[in-house]
């Protein structure tokens, strides 16, 4: 009996994602390719969706090729999609229903960040209007939410029938279906230097911060659950333009000046997450049935030291 016990809770088994069907937006890069490979590597089918065909072809043939050689089960796929709308959010669940006959989580992690501003050097409401309005332009508010806030909620909806259908599949008493939003600790912060100077980022991030809880409300009838991840600081194209290498890691050049402070970080290592603290978030979340509603926050206790509403 304790041995059943055991062997029912080791990692092997809680993480077991074999037969598990993900959809992770922006999956080729960044976070969603830390999201998308911790998926592979532990056996489930991967669909990412990001803009240009080629880049996605090019970054799942890497890894399908190492999970081929690892004799692993799990396999990534591309598909070409424009994420901010509502057609497209059709058209996408639509073409996965093509090849799956449900989907198991959903991942609305794409965004972008635009719109930075240069901190006034004086107090006064002329450079605080130059600093805050001029610099600002009317479409970095629409291309950050869109992308950041909207999109996910176009997706959210179109694929509601294949995340259902999951609860009827083989594997569906074992996960429970779920969206999973990527937000960001600047969703709560008070202070622009850890958004970038991104005032439509740190708005759109707080929406979706949002909608994480009142969809998560919403879909409670129909057993589907929605949680979020909300990171700090991690090495990615956004933060990094410019640097990632043939398998989509980037770097982060030894001269880079913070202009917020990270207080933990693994020994020997620079102050920024890593892939395998986001990959044990994913596997908690996707293998947990008991957390609904919830953003989890994973910034190296960056908003312990910067004012924020978290």
């Amino acid at each position: 009996m304790a041995e059943a016990v055991l062997d029912s809770l080791t990692a092997g088994n809680l993480f077991d994602l074999t037969g598990v069907v993900a959809v992770v937006t922006g999956g080729g890069t960044g976070i969603g390719l830390m999201i998308s490979s911790t998926l592979l590597a532990n056996g489930a089918t991967v669909y990412i969706i990001g803009p240009k065909q080629a880049d996605l072809d090019k970054i799942a043939a890497v890894y399908n090729e190492a999970a081929e050689k690892a004799k692993k089960p799990g396999r990534m796929y591309g598909i070409q999609g424009d994420v901010r709308l509502k057609s497209e959010a059709l058209r996408l669940a639509q073409e996965v229903g093509r090849r799956e006959k449900h989907v198991t989580v959903l991942f609305n992690n794409a965004g972008v960040t635009s719109g930075s501003f240069k901190k006034p050097e004086v107090a006064n409401a002329e450079a605080y209007r130059k600093a805050y309005f001029d610099e600002v332009s009317e479409e970095a508010f629409d291309h950050n939410f869109k992308t950041n806030a909207v999109g996910p909620y176009w997706l959210t909806f179109a694929f509601l029938p294949l995340l259902e259908k999951w609860k009827e599949s083989p594997g569906g008493a074992r996960f429970a279906p779920q969206i999973v939003m990527t937000s960001s600790m600047n969703g709560w912060t008070k202070d622009p230097a850890t958004a970038g100077f991104s005032i439509p980022y740190m708005y759109s991030k707080s929406a979706i911060g949002h909608a994480t809880a009142s969809l998560a409300h919403e879909l409670i009838p129909l057993g589907i659950r929605v949680n979020g991840i909300a990171p700090g600081f991690f090495i990615t194209e956004m933060t990094a333009p410019g640097t990632a290498d043939a398998i989509g890691q980037s770097k982060l050049p030894p001269s880079t000046q913070f202009q917020f402070q990270i207080p933990l970080s693994r020994p020997g290592e620079q102050r920024a997450g890593t892939p395998k603290d986001m990959g044990a978030l994913v596997l908690f979340l996707v293998a947990n049935w008991f957390v609904d509603g919830e953003t989890v926050l994973i910034d190296g206790g960056t908003m312990l030291k910067h004012p924020s509403s978290y």
